[in-house]
């Protein structure tokens, strides 16, 4: 039972989490990214009027989130592959702290570049 929590505990069970979950939310994104797109097909002032709507501030907090999602999920994918297609090294441990760095600075530079 001990061992069980300590493995949950460790880093690497952590950017596990982060790297499914993160996936879980982007394929649930998916169909309103598709809708989304559909408007254009449906007519200038459908488009329009979306993209008006997607000037509320909530509307930007989601985006903010869905990249550092992208992010997330992209950094934890490399990792991953280094993992995979590497010898196992004692700076790997370092990745997961370098994923969630990358993902943090993808996202804080999205953020900004919308004030």
């Amino acid at each position: 039972m001990k061992s069980d929590f300590r493995a949950r505990n460790h880093p690497a069970y952590w950017a596990f989490v982060v790297h499914r979950v993160s996936g879980l939310l982007l394929t649930l994104f998916l169909p309103l990214h598709f809708w989304a797109l559909g408007q254009a097909l449906r007519g200038e002032v459908r488009l329009d009027g979306f993209l008006r709507w997607t000037e509320q501030p909530l509307v930007k907090f989601v985006e903010t989130v869905l990249v550092l999602l992208l992010a997330a999920h992209l950094a934890g994918g490399v990792r991953l592959l280094m993992l995979e297609f590497l010898a196992w090294r004692g700076w790997q441990k370092s990745l997961l702290a370098a994923a969630a760095g990358v993902s943090i600075a993808a996202g804080l530079a999205f953020l900004l570049s919308l004030a």
